[in-house]
């Protein structure tokens, strides 16, 4: 009871986490891990428990959604789609010794994407065009292979590549928010027919963390987003080092 109720809290703060500021997956990932499942069962049942909540977000903010000059949204929306479903067969295809070894350095990426993205970018002007649009989709393509496989950090790597292709923030934002979930959407169909997923954690993680999402989006005029984003941070420099002290 006790695993359940970590699991509970963790799904409820991975929710509100990612409407906040993300980096959810940083609290479900350990916390599936404590109910018994090695690293690979546990990214699984962590992309298709918290791709509902992805759904709604994705969803409300559909109209500010934009694509850079020279590349239509449909062409994002299918080369994500089968980066995702790319990465998620890889996943599938790597031995879960070889990911439980692997997860600590995608852990360490993921987070210092997400520093680099809360601290340290800083964003173009809008209008301002520094990739071309075949370069745009290569590194769209590269971000959802990435997505499927694992997911830490996608939205950022997308915030950085859609505003250097010249969206402006705002759009950029609701532009990855919906491409994030076209990403996984296409590896959750992939890992639902994998003996891995422990649907009883599923359930409970997708419930809490819906909840608390919602709740998340309401507290966002009053959290110092700043704070939370330096929080993420400390927790995965703090799950990076426990993964390679366990390894």
């Amino acid at each position: 009871m006790t695993l359940w109720l970590v699991l509970i809290l963790a799904s409820l703060w991975a929710g509100a986490q990612n409407a906040l500021a993300g980096g959810g997956s940083f609290i479900t990932l350990p916390a599936l891990m404590v109910t018994g499942m090695d690293a690979r069962a546990a990214n699984i049942t962590s992309t298709i428990a918290l791709f509902p909540a992805q759904l709604v977000t994705g969803a409300a903010g559909r109209r500010e959604v934009e694509s850079p000059s020279g590349v239509s949204f449909m062409t994002l929306f299918v080369i994500s789609l089968i980066g995702g479903a790319l990465g998620g067969l890889i996943l599938l295809a790597t031995p879960s010794s070889f990911f439980a070894v692997l997860v600590p350095w995608l852990v360490l990426f993921a987070t210092a994407v997400f520093a680099w993205g809360s601290f340290l970018r800083k964003p173009s002007p809008p209008g301002t065009v520094a990739i071309p649009p075949r370069t745009e989709m290569a590194i769209q393509f590269a971000i959802a292979i990435y997505g499927g496989y694992f997911g830490g950090g996608i939205g950022f790597l997308m915030m950085a590549s859609l505003t250097m292709a010249g969206l402006a923030v705002r759009n950029a934002a609701a532009s990855k928010n919906v491409l994030a979930g076209v990403m996984n959407a296409s590896a959750v169909a992939i890992f639902v027919f994998s003996h891995e997923i422990y649907w009883k954690q599923v359930l409970v993680t997708a419930v809490a963390s819906s909840v608390g999402g919602y709740t998340g989006a309401k507290m966002l005029s009053v959290v110092n987003e700043k704070v939370l984003r330096l929080f993420i941070v400390i927790v995965g420099i703090a799950l990076t080092i426990g993964l390679f002290w366990k390894g």
